[in-house]
């Protein structure tokens, strides 16, 4: 459980970090938001869905 733990915990992090890098680059594009808003949704959905996984793992781990 607790590799499991941790490899959530890595990829939220690896994933903010993305997110962080990704999205203002994505908006300071010439085409900007009309043609990657789907991936900015993509990665926004993984991101939530990585904080309530890590947040139940986490009640298993304490």
């Amino acid at each position: 459980m607790t590799i499991a733990f941790q490899l959530a915990v890595f990829a939220l992090i690896a994933t903010s970090f993305l997110l962080v890098i990704g999205v203002p680059v994505v908006l300071a594009s010439p085409d900007g938001w009309s043609s990657s808003k789907n991936a900015v949704f993509s990665g926004a959905s993984l991101w939530i869905g990585l904080v309530f996984l890590v947040g139940i793992l986490n009640s298993f781990i304490s």
